[in-house]
């Protein structure tokens, strides 16, 4: 594991404001850039009244602004959402801004239901061109051209690099057939993570951004000084999730000692198992966890996220992480 990183979505929790979420992120980003994280990424929601990153580039270009040295970036933005010059246009701004600090994820799944769609993409095309949109996107930050008629200005020799996400089998032969790195949504979608990890890494096609595989997993993490204040604590994200699921969406709901009491079992099952690939409890519990993880899946980065109701509390499980990350780290390099 060369890297580990930090994703967050502002999440707007019960009893705040979307301004107060913000301010959280930049809080939590310089926490994130003090600790030793590698990359801070914001990803793309729309219409969800629990986060409060839906323009996502703006809030990018916020937390660079507040940070000193971490990559900043998306994770992701939804590319069928923009076009792709659009994009180019934004995240070369950014890396004009922040040289050298800028990432750009990018994913293919809508960020929302089918009316915030239709809101968002005012003539739905039948085709997928996702791959081709991918490629049109990458040339605009290459190096200028005079056989390009089109230019993005900030963008073109920015190089800005570009990530495929992904949650099934398709993003993981996008990326491996176009040389990219891969970041698997492991997070709250596992069910296919070891069979897209494979098929990346066995048909790998070296490109001019990319010698070899590089893989990104991403992990909820929720860590407290004790296992049961973390369990406590990440009740918040199974709630969220559960009335996510139940068509139900709102703000960051308040922890509870007995989330089993509140969401029905055949619902909270699935919610475990959405949400299993993840590390809660107390340092060493996280630490043991994690490790698992990285020695199951043998990622080149991984990336953790969690939501926790209390800013204070989302800070610390990030520092218990954190310390946790850096002892799996040492560990590695001496093995």
């Amino acid at each position: 594991m060369q890297h580990f990183s930090l994703l967050d979505l502002s999440p707007i929790a019960e009893g705040e404001t979307a301004a107060q979420a913000l301010a959280h992120t930049v809080d939590l980003a310089s926490a994130a850039e003090r600790l030793g994280y590698h990359r801070y990424w914001l990803a793309e929601h729309h219409s969800m009244p629990g986060i409060a990153s839906a323009a996502t580039a703006v809030v990018i270009g916020h937390v660079a602004a507040a940070t000193k040295s971490i990559r900043v970036g998306a994770g992701g933005i939804m590319l069928p959402n923009h076009a792709p010059l659009v994009i180019a246009e934004q995240f070369g701004t950014l890396a004009t801004l922040f040289p050298d600090r800028i990432d750009l994820g990018i994913g293919r799944a809508p960020g929302g239901d089918m009316a915030t769609v239709r809101a968002l993409r005012r003539h739905l095309a039948p085709e997928d061109s996702f791959p081709q949109d991918v490629q049109e996107l990458i040339a605009y930050f290459d190096t200028a051209s005079d056989q390009m008629s089109v230019r993005a200005i900030p963008g073109e020799g920015t190089h800005v690099p570009v990530w495929v996400l992904g949650s099934s089998l398709y993003g993981a032969q996008l990326a491996a057939y176009l040389g990219l790195p891969y970041a698997f949504a492991s997070h709250f979608a596992p069910a296919m993570l070891e069979q897209a990890l494979a098929i990346y890494r066995s048909t790998f096609r070296p490109s001019t951004q990319l010698s070899k595989p590089h893989v990104m997993i991403a992990a909820g993490v929720c860590a407290a000084d004790t296992d049961e204040e973390a369990r406590y604590l990440r009740s918040s994200q199974l709630l969220a999730f559960a009335r996510l699921r139940t068509g139900n969406p709102g703000k960051l709901p308040r922890p509870v000692h007995e989330a089993d009491l509140e969401i029905p079992a055949p619902v909270l099952a699935q919610v475990e198992q959405a949400l299993s690939c993840s590390a809660t409890g107390s340092l060493r519990t996280v630490e043991d966890e994690l490790a698992h993880l990285i020695a199951k899946y043998q990622p080149d980065e991984l990336m953790v996220t969690g939501m926790i109701h209390d800013h204070a509390a989302r800070v610390r499980s990030i520092e218990i992480a954190a310390k946790a990350l850096g002892r799996l780290q040492e560990k590695g390099a001496a093995a």
